[in-house]
Formats: structure tokens, sequence, C-alpha cells
């Protein structure tokens, strides 16, 4: 059906960052052909199982922050993955993104979706 887009691309893309850097939510959205559905991202990553292997931990908000959730249990959860894969936090509790951003260079060939505005639906992993 036009105007979907599976969640999958979102997975993808998380699946691109290597181990150590970081993503935001925004450059997740872009780089999986929806720029401006940051919160897309979000929702495709609140979607995942346990045993999706899509490292989730790499996502974080623009200010570098791990976002609030409703059992802060998971906040703790991203940071200690994050830490044990050599990310570091200043003391504000925020990665400095200029050290731990991904670059992509553009697109992987796991990526390089063309740029769309449109509704996700979810779909299971």
């Amino acid at each position: 059906m036009a105007g979907r887009v599976s969640y999958a691309r979102i997975y993808d893309v998380v699946r691109s960052i290597p181990e150590g850097r970081v993503a935001t939510y925004g450059q997740v959205a872009a780089l999986a052909g929806i720029p401006g559905h940051a919160r897309q991202v979000g929702y495709a990553l609140n979607a995942l199982s346990d045993e999706s292997g899509v490292p989730w931990q790499r996502v974080i908000n623009a200010r570098g922050e791990i976002s609030k959730r409703m059992d802060p249990q998971y906040e703790w959860i991203q940071k200690t993955l994050l830490e044990e894969e050599g990310v570091e936090f200043d003391a504000r509790g925020r990665v400095p993104l200029s050290k731990y951003r991904w670059q992509s260079g553009g697109a992987t060939p796991d990526c390089s979706y063309p740029v769309r505005r449109q509704v996700l639906i979810p779909n299971s992993v």
C-alpha cells in the first residue's frame, strides 16, 4: 500500500550503527528515508522484542541524552550497554556527539532509502 513504511527500514539503519558509536533519532529517520519523523524511530525501537538483535541502545536524542522512559530501568540498561561499548558520558549524563556520533557518510548499502513523507505502520521483525 502506498504511503506506508515498515519499521524494517528503521531497523536496517540502526543495525548499521557501529559498536561504540551513537546516532540520533532524527539521524536514523533521515537515513531511513523519513526525515522529520524522529518520533517514529522511537516508536519502532519501543516495538522491538528483547530477542531482536537490533542495537537499540545506540540511538539517543539530539542533545546526546538517553531519552526518558516510563520504566527508568531501561535508561540504566541503555547507559550500561553504551558504556560497555566504550561510549562515555559527561558530567551532565550526555554523550559528546562530536566524539561518538556515527558519521554514516550519507547512507550505507543497507539503508539507502528514498526520502518519503508518510505514516509508519508497525511491522514485526
